[in-house]
């Protein structure tokens, strides 16, 4: 396995938005791109202090999702709208769960904060489709970019991947500080689900450096 350094100065473009990415190094394997601070930055999540915040954050979407994830979703959506409060529900059978917005495919948020598909427990924004996950409802856990918070793919020529820091996330900075957890570590098994084990081995192998 070849591991590269690079320096680039590039523009990302991530749900119709354009985010810069500044010339710094990036760890390349197997043409993927990874920020070193998803190596070097301790992360992990607090959600008794956070409240779930990366399911409610303000924005007129909710998730990114891959086109291959919505007939997934659809085939579910039984098995996931009993866990959904009856708002979220009635705003998918009424519109469905998802929006294409100039080929970007993002879940709905209501209100323009809660993702579509959050429901509530103990006043903490959760995903009711990974409720319905592990309640062994259905087989698919959530979406990928749901799962590789607060990881975020972007597209150039092959895919960046970059830390999204929010300052609703500090508690998780505090928590992965003292349990020693870095993103990359924290994220082992979305990373795993999207490039396999042996690229997220030769990540892990490649230290950050």
């Amino acid at each position: 396995m070849i591991i590269r350094f690079f320096n680039y100065n590039i523009n990302c473009y991530f749900t119709s938005k354009i985010i810069p990415m500044y010339e710094n190094n990036f760890i390349s394997i197997e043409n993927i791109l990874v920020r070193p601070e998803i190596m070097n930055t301790c992360f992990s999540c607090d959600l008794g202090k956070c409240k779930g915040a990366c399911c409610t954050l303000e924005s007129e979407f909710g998730a990114p999702l891959l086109e291959e994830e919505i007939p997934v979703i659809e085939n579910i959506l039984p098995d996931v709208l009993p866990y959904l409060p009856g708002e979220h529900a009635t705003e998918i059978k009424k519109k469905g769960f998802f929006m294409n917005i100039a080929g970007d495919l993002m879940t709905r948020s209501i209100n323009k904060r809660e993702c579509v598909f959050v429901y509530y427990e103990e006043s903490i924004a959760k995903c009711g489709i990974e409720k319905a996950y592990f309640d062994g409802k259905v087989d698919f856990r959530k979406p990928v970019s749901c799962h590789l918070f607060p990881i975020r793919v972007s597209k150039f020529g092959g895919d960046v991947l970059k830390y999204e820091n929010f300052t609703q996330c500090a508690p998780a900075l505090l928590k992965g500080e003292k349990e020693k957890i870095t993103i990359a570590e924290f994220c082992k098994e979305s990373l795993i689900r999207l490039y396999g084990n042996t690229w997220y081995s030769s990540l892990m192998e490649s230290d950050g450096k």
